[in-house]
């Protein structure tokens, strides 16, 4: 795991977590509201306009296209893992009204990046103008084209047992002929080609973290889950360890009371024979497993630290692990699952 110039905050989400207030979004007026113009003359209807936003807020733009089966999920999903507001197949003549709301967003949506595929063909024919739309609105954008050999295709078609989505009642061969042809002009413009014919799908999104990533590695991020044992393992938890080798502060009447949280049940439980050294140990084994987990293109683990009934010996040492996973710069949630069950 490594550091960082800046430290993300640690932070404590209960397990059922209230619902975030709605923020009030405000309606742009109709005199806004500006029409593109076509090549042709017809006017295509943007949405809002970015009259009086400053240049610096208009996001980022990334437009994922290519031949279907080439890749373009998982391109889309490490864009995702980076931390870009993804949308899958939108159609062309919206990609400006989706540049045009994030501009508006006051800076939380800074970059996106929008899937583009041969389902949408017929809007294909928006696309130019909505490029040269955005081109006139000085949006910073590039074409990312996943392609393949005709051989990978057909192998990755069969493999799933499903149809390609321009084959009719033809083969799968004419249906990679169709989408070739339709999507020629585009493959011609794209700012970056990728050919995923003898990739996997760890060396794509070691490519796209390549090129999207910047200079720093890509962020891995983790939830320390507090659990108890006789309520059962959590489903979604990665890495899974046993606190009950510690002595329960359960059996201390004066602690029994409180939960990790205490100072005087966290002081109790790290006193015990072993809880410092499996907290040093278990840290020093994340940094080894977490290296491993960026180059597999994982960027998301469930840590779950487990004890009877998840209130005192698992909180305290999540408590514990959380702020050391922090402090390496992971971007750290905290779970308390069944703290207060009973």
């Amino acid at each position: 795991m490594t550091e960082h110039d800046e430290q993300p905050a640690q932070r404590r989400e209960q397990a059922h977590p209230t619902q975030p207030r709605d923020q009030a979004r405000q309606e742009p007026r109709e005199d806004q509201r500006q029409p593109a113009v076509r090549k042709d003359g017809a006017q295509v209807s943007t949405g809002i306009d970015t009259a009086g936003v400053p240049d610096a807020a208009i996001p980022e733009l990334v437009i994922i296209s290519g031949m279907s089966g080439a890749g373009r999920s998982t391109a889309a999903k490490c864009l995702e893992d980076l931390g870009w507001f993804v949308v899958d197949n939108l159609p062309p003549a919206l990609i400006p009204t989706m540049v045009e709301l994030g501009a508006r967003s006051q800076g939380n949506v800074a970059r996106i990046a929008v899937v583009v595929d041969v389902r949408g063909r017929r809007f294909f024919d928006n696309l130019r103008e909505s490029l040269a739309d955005l081109e006139a609105k000085h949006v910073t954008r590039r074409i990312v084209f996943l392609e393949s050999s005709d051989d990978a295709l057909v192998r990755r078609f069969e493999s799933v047992r499903r149809p390609h989505p321009l084959q009719g009642d033809g083969r799968i061969v004419d249906g990679i002929a169709a989408e070739r042809e339709l999507l020629r002009e585009l493959r011609g413009d794209a700012d970056l080609v990728i050919d995923t014919s003898s990739l996997n799908v760890h060396e794509l999104r070691a490519k796209m973290d390549a090129q999207f990533a910047g200079e720093e590695e890509p962020e891995l991020r983790a939830t320390v889950m507090s659990f108890g044992f006789k309520y059962g393992l959590p489903v979604d938890a990665d890495l899974v360890a046993d606190m009950r080798f510690l002595p329960n502060p359960h059996w201390v009447p004066e602690l029994r009371p409180y939960t990790g949280l205490n100072e005087e049940v966290a002081g109790y439980v790290f006193n015990q024979p072993g809880a410092k050294e499996f907290l040093d140990r278990y840290a020093e084994l994340l940094r080894l497993i977490s290296a491993g987990y960026r180059r597999e293109g994982k960027r998301y683990v469930t840590i779950a630290i487990g004890c009877t009934g998840g209130k005192h010996r698992s909180v305290a040492m999540s408590e514990k692990l959380a702020a050391r996973l922090a402090a390496e710069g992971v971007e750290t949630v905290v779970v308390h699952r069944d703290m207060g069950r009973e």
